[in-house]
């Protein structure tokens, strides 16, 4: 009966043998597709960034269409005139705020026909295509500009490769420290934990650095007064008070030479007379006198 009972269930042991053989490798690909999970959404951390080149030959500031799957430090460096810097800086501050960014520097000087301004504005990098067309929007005339992509991609990868591997360490050392007998033993450990915690503050803080100046880019404007052409009268207005201005300014002038005239001929006026009298003078004497008649 042993013999019979063993023979019926030789093929049921086979086949679990084999069902569990084959759902080995399953799980395994499970485990690694879990394992590989959370890369998507580091990538949608960095959300692909696409601006419209649409009116971009008109205004100057160049487009940029960047994949979303690369850890990129975006910047854009941007020179322009317009009849009012001052104004154009504050629209500028203002185009950052809205798109949830900030002012890191702001510098305007100048009086009213020469003014400046320099600023640079942060904004998120998920934004950043639309900083840029509202920038071209902004009145004025675009002289130069360019946009730069730094990608740390690689460098973000082994940050957080090496953080890793500092955080397992830590957590070798604490098992060791938690089974130390002596005090030799636990200070020595002790030391060396100590040393791998600070590797580990060092490499989050460089993650997080990186990791900001990825999620915010920089846009640098510098902004100067845009002058008129010569013969340019369309955007002149008549303005009656600078009229005056110029008409009792040139009034002063013409009154200035009538007194510089004035003053000159009250000093050296006399001279032309003196001489006159004297000619008058000498003509009289040189006359000769007409004989008398004899008398009877």
């Amino acid at each position: 009966m042993r013999k019979l009972a063993l023979l019926i269930a030789a093929p049921l042991l086979l086949a679990t043998a084999c069902s569990g053989a084959s759902s080995a490798p399953t799980a395994q690909s499970r485990g690694g597709s879990e394992a590989g999970a959370p890369a998507p959404a580091a990538a949608d951390s960095f959300s692909s960034i696409s601006a419209n080149s649409g009116n971009a030959p008109d205004k100057g500031i160049p487009t940029v269409v960047v994949s979303g799957d690369r850890n990129l430090i975006l910047t854009a460096k941007i020179d322009m005139r317009t009849k009012d810097p001052w104004a154009t800086s504050d629209r500028a501050q203002a185009i950052a705020g809205g798109l949830g960014g900030d002012v890191l520097n702001l510098s305007q000087s100048g009086t009213a026909d020469t003014r400046s301004a320099s600023l640079t504005i942060r904004v998120p990098s998920s934004r950043f295509g639309d900083a840029l067309q509202q920038l071209k929007s902004l009145e004025g005339e675009i002289q130069t500009s360019g946009v730069t992509a730094q990608d740390v991609t690689d460098q973000f990868v082994d940050l957080q490769a090496r953080l890793t591997a500092k955080q397992a360490e830590e957590q070798r050392y604490i098992a060791i420290l938690n089974r130390a007998n002596t005090i030799d033993e636990i200070l020595k450990v002790d030391a060396s934990l100590g040393s791998v915690r600070t590797q580990i503050e060092q490499l989050t803080a460089q993650i997080n650095s990186i990791k900001q100046r990825t999620d915010f880019s920089t846009i640098s404007m510098s902004i100067s007064t845009l002058t008129a052409l010569p013969g340019d009268t369309t955007s002149k207005a008549w303005d009656p008070a600078k009229t005056v201005g110029r008409a009792l300014a040139a009034l002063g002038a013409m009154m200035q030479v009538f007194a510089d005239i004035v003053i000159w001929l009250i000093v050296f006026g006399w001279l032309p007379l003196l001489a006159f009298a004297i000619l008058i003078f000498a003509t009289r004497m040189r006359r000769p006198t007409a004989p008398t008649a004899p008398t009877v």
